[in-house]
């Protein structure tokens, strides 16, 4: 009876390679790599992680990561310009309500995002990249569609006179949700609950007070 669980366990790992080995369709195959490559990023620094370990861990040849992907950093660059944009999915599907509650509900699956497979995106430049240019690129158009969907979120879209400022404004707290998401899931220092309520009571305030101060200048 001692065995039991040590079988067991040895029988799903034989049961997860053979699911790993199996014939798959060319799309399927390539989310399979996707998927194992996005998990590796999220717990190395890029430098650390090899085409090699990516296919070990999706179970195939090494040939096929580059035949899905072309190379490590073509894959990479993948997984971050994923992780790194607001989904607009999780927009839609937002709850209507009122301005708190949509705001607990972005803030929410913000964080989830972030727990699953944040840690790529939040460990930029500590290892192997550089101030790569195509990354830079891929960041800055990330942040620029996430900026849109965050407006949108919290129905202040109906502003055009004012959305370069406003624009402005949701940019400085996507830094101060990218600084606070880094406190909780790298250094530690703070937990989800404490992030969450930072995060959520700031959009708040953005919202509520620094967006019709910006509304009403040069009205009086």
């Amino acid at each position: 009876m001692a065995d039991g669980p040590a079988a067991s366990g040895e029988g799903a790992d034989v049961e997860l390679l053979d699911a790993r080995r199996q014939r798959l369709e060319p799309a399927e195959r390539r989310r399979q790599i996707f998927l194992c490559a996005q998990k590796l990023f999220s717990e190395k620094p890029y430098d650390e992680v090899s085409a090699t370990d990516i296919a070990a861990a999706a179970g195939v040849a090494r040939g096929l990561v580059n035949h899905y992907f072309g190379n490590k950093r073509a894959l990479y660059l993948e997984v971050i310009r994923r992780n790194s944009t607001v989904s607009e999915v999780a927009v839609a599907t937002l709850p209507e309500g009122s301005l708190e509650v949509r705001i607990d509900a972005a803030i929410r699956w913000f964080l989830d995002a972030l727990e699953e497979t944040g840690s790529s995106w939040l460990g930029l430049g500590s290892g192997g990249m550089g101030r790569d240019p195509d990354l830079e690129n891929i960041l800055i158009t990330a942040e620029d569609e996430s900026v849109g969907l965050l407006i949108e979120a919290c129905h202040l879209d109906g502003l055009p006179e004012h959305e370069e400022q406003i624009r402005a404004m949701m940019r400085i707290y996507a830094q101060l949700a990218r600084s606070g998401a880094r406190e909780w899931l790298l250094r530690r220092t703070l937990t989800r609950p404490q992030v969450h309520a930072l995060l959520t009571s700031t959009l708040l305030a953005v919202v509520r007070d620094a967006v019709p101060a910006i509304t009403a200048d040069g009205r009086d």
